[in-house]
Order: structure tokens, then sequence, then C-alpha cells
């Protein structure tokens, strides 16, 4: 009788423990079935279901992946994107050029011209390039730029960072294009041809810009304070950058003309030379660069500069 009486109290143990794990089994809930999770790269992406049924997202970088490309001395990007804003600091002979400007048809004039100043940044050369009449002096404001329509766009078609100490302190190159926009604010006209130059036009210009691109080649060495997580680590990068002219074009539009489009190198300098830079903390950064060559080849001594976002790069 004593053995029935266990015997039952341990079959009844024995369905209990089924019962609660039966409901157990039927309560849980695969993480797999309620969360997603997607990696791109370093970044791992986790979607989930809150409390109240609504979607949930979040985010952490893969500190195991970036590890694992410090293994690698070359790193490789492609594609990597600049925009911004061009802009340029005039340093042109401007009170030289209304001097020299004033003895118009004069053999004074003649002489100057004449002489190897004329294709300089000598205000004979500004002269040449830009000439006015003694009553209307060139002045600086006949070059003013719309800053935000003077666009910069660059696309670097390949980026390699080289590591030369703990992947802290790297040398970091790319080969790309440059594609510089000069928006006018004034009514000047670009005529093509040796030598170039600028008139005052009599037509007001909705549109009036000057294009140059370039293939350009930037060198830098590039600081990143923490390698290992690229999401926290603050990057500094400064060098110098090389260029060459491979198009140069103005695109006019107004309502006499209609819209009218000229292809020339109009005095632009073929090389370009000049300081590259960047900044940033995690995935923004920030560029800078600055040409230590005049933007035409004699006459007006301007030095561009363009600043903006650069997106996709280290």
């Amino acid at each position: 009788m004593k053995h029935k009486s266990l015997l039952t109290l341990l079959l009844l143990m024995l369905w209990s423990g089924l019962t609660h794990a039966q409901k157990a089994v039927d309560t849980y809930k695969d993480p797999a079935a309620t969360a997603d999770t997607i990696q791109i790269k370093g970044l791992i992406i986790i979607k989930s279901k809150n409390d109240k049924g609504r979607n949930s997202y979040k985010f952490y970088s893969d500190t195991a992946y970036a590890r694992n490309k410090l293994k690698k001395n070359l790193q490789t990007k492609f594609f990597v994107f600049d925009l911004g804003f061009n802009n340029y600091i005039d340093r042109s002979d401007y009170m030289g050029a209304a001097y020299i400007n004033y003895f118009t048809g004069v053999n004074q004039y003649t002489q100057l011209t004449a002489n190897k100043d004329a294709y300089s940044y000598s205000a004979v050369g500004l002269a040449t390039m830009a000439p006015r009449s003694a009553s209307e002096p060139l002045t600086p404001s006949e070059f003013k730029l719309i800053t935000g329509k003077s666009i910069n766009f660059n696309i670097w078609l390949l980026e390699q960072r080289l590591n030369i100490t703990k992947h802290k302190l790297n040398l970091l190159y790319a080969v790309g294009l440059e594609m510089n926009n000069y928006r006018f604010a004034r009514n000047i006209t670009y005529q093509p041809g040796y030598p170039t130059t600028i008139i005052r036009d009599t037509v007001e210009f909705s549109k009036n810009k000057l294009f140059a691109e370039y293939i350009s080649i930037p060198v830098m060495l590039n600081f990143n304070s923490n390698p290992a997580r690229p999401g926290r680590a603050f990057q500094a990068s400064f060098g110098v950058q090389g260029g060459y002219l491979l198009k140069g074009r103005t695109k006019q539009v107004s309502e006499e003309r209609g819209k009218v489009r000229k292809t020339d190198d109009f005095n632009l300098n073929k090389w370009r030379f000049g300081l590259a830079s960047e900044l940033g903390y995690g995935p923004v950064k920030l560029y800078a660069n600055f040409a230590l060559t005049a933007l035409h080849d004699y006459g007006l001594q301007q030095y561009p500069f363009s600043i903006g976002l650069r997106l996709n790069g280290f």
C-alpha cells in the first residue's frame, strides 16, 4: 500500500513537471522570430518589437570586424564623393590695370602691352585679359561669385590608406575628378581664343558660370585616434594636391540669347597645385582645399579654395 502511494505521488510530480515544461515551450518565443539582425560591414542593425508591438532599431559597431580590417596595412575605398562650395582669394592688380587703361590708344600703352608683361600677373597682364576704358575701370566686384551656387563636386575613383604606425598614423592618397563651378554675380563674358578676354556684356544673365574640371591626386598624412572603433574616432589629414585641367566651359542663360555654352581653356592654368586637408569625427568628415597656383595663366591672380562634406571616405 505504501509503495502504491509513493508511486502515485511520483506520477503526480512527473505529470506536473511535464505540464510546466509544456507551458514554458508554449510561452517561449525564439528571438530570431521577433528580431532581425542586419550587418553592413562594420555596422550591426537589430530590428525588434517593443512592448507596444512597434518596430524598434538598435545600432552597434562590430569591433571584431574593425579589428580584422586592421590586419591589412593597405585599405581601399572606391567612389568617395565631395560636395561643397567654391570661392577664391583675389590678389589681382586692379589699381595698376586702371592706370594702364588710362593710356589706351597712346604709344606708351602699345609699348607696354607689346612686352612680356602682357602675359603675366602684372597690371599690364590684367589689362590685356580684361581691358576697360578709363571712365569705367576694372574692379574686383566684376568677378564676385554667388557662393551658394558656386558648387564644388569631386569624385575620388580610388582612395587608399597605408598604415605607417599602429594604424594611427597613415598615408592617405587618392585619384579622381575635381569639378568646380564658379557662378558669377555680374554680367561678364569670357571670349575664347588667345588671348582670352573678359568683357562687360550688354545682357542680363539669369545664369553665368565658369566650369573647370581637373584630374587630381591628393597625398596626405592621416591621424586616426581610434582605429578599432571608426565610429568614435577623430581623424585629421593634411597634405598636398596636384591636378591637370581636363576641360573648361562657360554656360550663360538669358532671355535674349537663350542657353549658350562655350568650351575652351579660357586662359585657365593647365596645372594646379595646392594644399589638401580633411577633418572628421566618426562618419562625419569635412574637407578643405586651397590652391597655391592661380586659377588663370595670366592676368587675373585668383587663388581658388573649396570646402564641404566628404562622403564614403575612411
